[in-house]
């Protein structure tokens, strides 16, 4: 099995049907399914709000230390199932502090298991806090100060949701801070939106890493720029294909990013809604799209490259890679 690092995966997304209702039960949260069968019925989702719908009911059942814990904890196990060594992991901060529940008690259930993560499941991995582009600037910058206080550990910070409407820009004064103050920078662009949302990330932003960016090829000068600098995208096919990104599997355009030479890798996103784990959306891109042993090994090294571990880390986890 290939090592693969795993750079665009919301924790949120991790919550399978049956701990949505043992959660449910643990803190007497009402929940608007009858039950598991009922609540898979729903995956089936006919635009982007279908999904929301239905993650952010879900969502409710987050209400402990423990349960972010526990959540993160069963990601990880999986992960390694799968193949990952490295995992590069999202919490969206405000849609926890939204619905009541402190920045401390969700950032420290999560950061207990990933400070476990190496020791239990033998996957390094480090934690980006995402902010909510439909909400105001304002509401990330205090997202933000509220992780710093907690002490917790972080990677990164990122921008996720609606792209369309909604510009990048006003995030630069938090993005600048963030860096200022060692983090990583990475954001959502070019999944929805064109290759102008890609644009503006990497020039309003200056972020390291894109995360879809799958319209970027209808922009030869975006590609051109994004080979030459080495910038990642980090592409989710199940997830581009169930909220109909893309029309069909057949139709993802992964292949002519490897072919344009663009430092592309995949992951899962929101594993638990789009059908499957890092293992299924690689068996999918070599099934559908018909790549083969050698590109699935580029995959595999272009997440080694394309993740913020330290170059000896990389390298260690490359020559593994020649060995297997």
């Amino acid at each position: 099995m290939l090592p693969f690092a795993e750079l665009h995966l919301h924790l949120e997304g991790t919550l399978e049907p049956d701990l949505v209702f043992e959660l449910a039960e643990r803190n007497r949260v009402t929940l608007p399914w009858r039950d598991v069968d009922d609540l898979r019925s729903r995956y089936a989702y006919g635009c982007l709000q279908d999904f929301l719908d239905v993650y952010y009911a879900n969502m409710a059942v987050l209400r402990t230390e423990a349960d972010f814990a526990e959540l993160t904890d069963a990601y990880l196990a999986r992960a390694a199932a799968s193949g990952v060594v490295r995992a590069e992991v999202f919490l969206d901060l405000q849609a926890h502090t939204a619905r009541g529940v402190p920045a401390p008690v969700a950032l420290a259930g999560v950061a207990d298991a990933l400070a476990r993560a190496e020791t239990d499941h033998g996957v390094s991995a480090g934690l980006i806090v995402t902010f909510l582009r439909h909400l105001p600037a304002p509401d990330a910058e205090r997202a933000y100060a509220e992780a710093v206080a907690t002490g917790v550990d972080l990677l990164g910070v990122g921008l996720c949701s609606s792209e369309i409407g909604y510009p990048a820009a006003p995030f630069a004064p938090l993005y600048a801070r963030a860096r200022a103050d060692g983090l990583h920078t990475v954001a959502h662009a070019g999944e929805e939106g064109g290759p102008e949302y890609v644009w503006e990330v990497l020039d309003a932003l200056g972020v390291e890493r894109v995360d879809h960016g799958i319209n970027a090829l209808r922009d030869p000068r975006l590609v051109e720029h994004l080979v030459r600098h080495r910038i990642p995208l980090t592409v989710c096919p199940l997830s581009n294909v169930r909220l109909r990104a893309v029309p069909t599997m057949a139709d993802h355009p992964l292949p002519a990013m490897l072919d344009a030479g663009i430092l592309a890798c995949v992951n899962s996103d929101d594993p638990a809604y789009f059908g499957g784990y890092l293992d299924a959306n690689l068996a999918a891109v070599r099934r559908d799209l018909g790549l083969g042993d050698d590109q699935l090994a580029t995959l595999a090294a272009n997440s080694i490259e394309a993740s913020f571990l330290p170059a000896a880390a990389k390298t260690r986890l490359r020559q593994a890679a020649l060995v297997r």
